[in-house]
């Protein structure tokens, strides 16, 4: 049973920022509601409701609508007019095709004094010997019935011998009554038989199964009469055969009819989902990255693309012809280095890339225009690639100061650093700025350019020897 929830209205008051306190007009048609409630308290400013093809049985929770003008309620199961009182600004009301019997219920309508339109086409009272005289004498404010306008001379006419008329109204009401509610008594019998049976055909019912048949032990008599052997019949011929006979069996228009037809079909519906999830848990899940990690192109949605790459923005484009009116809530994308994925209404679009591509800086865009989908993915500007170590060759400096056992340790752990090209080594050896002398000679030597000496004292030390290939010191 499906009821009016605020969720409901809501949804179908986008045109008024979803506010449903100060509706005006409101469509509620196609829900399969089956009681009219809350919209009263709701929507107190409501002046148009459209309630059809529902499958509403009767007219309640309407009277505070004091500014409602038109309701639609044409298919549904209403038998009686009623309840419409308080709706005093009332000036069109439509029942086509339901099932009103009770033909003076409309003198209920008496009250709507600005009541104009008034349609009750398809329900069984149209049918009575009087009907359209009837209603123009018990309704003076009317103007139009069923789309055909009442002129004065009609409306004197029907003034004139409307006692004769009711009299013969209330037979046939009376007479329909009755066979109303033999009508009622058959349908509930008929549901309590189909539900009594449902109970019989389970397996089982009739103390025995009839698998038992097929697996018999061998040696023993197997004969069994024709009569007695089980029918097998495919699912499909049963299924095919029992909707045959569902919709090819005459029945009454009632509506308990009809809410049998309805029930059957969502019996269907849901039927005919359940297979659908049960076919899509036993799909195979598509391969989409192989074992050894080569990434396959996968195109499920079957929608054209194109896949170029931009030299002058150094960027890969992805223009997937995504369809038009498609709500784009329905697509997932998903950037990786080397492919692309999409996923459309679960369908998945996996693609390549020519080059690797920077995940964090992509974007995707829907067009206006064509709505397609637009991914823009940078590439990366080169490849990152690790060169050898290569050991500093050690210098003298160091062997002299790291002769110590605990100094090689430490040297041994001090991290090495990672030249991008040895061969373009150009740092400057600070111990060889001065030169040192070798083990055999004397002290240093002293430049030529060194500070003068006071007077009285020599230049050179004592054992200096003047070397002439030295050059001088500048």
């Amino acid at each position: 049973m499906v009821y009016i929830t605020q969720d409901m209205v809501r949804r179908r008051a986008e045109h008024n920022e979803c506010e449903i306190f100060s509706l005006e007009e409101v469509s509620l048609h196609q829900q399969d509601i089956e009681r009219i409630e809350h919209i009263d308290r709701w929507c107190r400013d409501l002046r148009i409701l459209y309630l059809q093809n529902n499958l509403i049985p009767r007219i309640e929770n309407l009277g505070r609508l004091k500014k409602l003008e038109y309701l639609n309620l044409a298919l549904n199961n209403i038998e009686v007019i009623e309840n419409l009182e308080g709706c005093e600004s009332l000036q069109k009301l439509d029942l086509t095709v339901n099932f009103v019997g009770c033909l003076s219920s409309v003198q209920s309508l008496q009250h709507n004094i600005h009541l104009r339109e008034l349609f009750l086409v398809g329900n069984p009272c149209t049918e009575f010997d009087g009907y359209r005289q009837y209603v123009v004498a018990s309704l003076p404010q009317l103007k139009w019935l069923d789309g055909t306008e009442i002129s004065r001379s009609e409306r004197i006419r029907a003034c004139q011998g409307l006692q004769e008329v009711t009299r013969h109204i209330w037979e046939q009401e009376n007479e329909y009554l009755t066979r109303r509610a033999r009508e009622k008594e058959e349908a509930q019998r008929k549901a309590a038989g189909q539900e009594k049976g449902n109970e019989e055909r389970k397996p089982g019912f009739d103390s025995r199964w009839y698998t038992d048949i097929n697996n018999t032990v061998p040696g023993q008599n197997q004969e069994v009469e024709e009569d007695t052997k089980p029918k097998t019949t495919s699912p499909d011929l049963d299924k095919e055969q029992r909707e045959r006979e569902f919709w090819h069996t005459p029945c009454s228009f009632t509506p308990e009819s009809r809410l049998e037809a309805h029930r059957h079909l969502q019996e269907e519906r849901r039927a005919e989902e359940r297979r659908t999830k049960e076919k899509e848990q036993e799909k195979r899940p598509r391969t989409l990255i192989t074992d050894d990690g080569r990434v396959l192109n996968v195109n499920e949605p079957k929608l054209d693309f194109s896949l170029t790459e931009d030299e002058d923005s150094n960027t890969v484009v992805l223009d997937l012809a995504v369809y038009r009116h498609m709500d784009t809530s329905l697509m997932d994308v998903d950037v990786q280095p080397t492919y692309a994925r999409v996923t459309v209404k679960g369908k998945i679009f996996q693609v390549v890339l020519p080059a690797e591509v920077k995940p964090d800086s992509s974007t995707a865009q829907r067009s206006q225009t064509t709505g397609h989908l637009v991914l823009t993915m940078p590439r990366a500007e080169g490849e990152i690639k690790v060169t050898k170590r290569v050991p500093r060759p050690p210098r003298a400096h160091e062997d002299r100061c790291s002769s110590s056992p605990q100094d090689k340790t430490r040297n041994k752990n001090a991290p090495e650093r990672l030249e991008v090209d040895p061969s373009k080594h150009t740092a400057i050896d600070l111990t060889k700025i001065v030169p040192h002398q070798s083990a055999k000679a004397g002290p240093l030597e002293v430049s030529r350019m060194a500070p003068p000496t006071p007077a009285g004292h020599s230049g050179s030390s004592a054992g200096f020897v003047d070397d002439p290939d030295v050059p001088p010191l500048m």
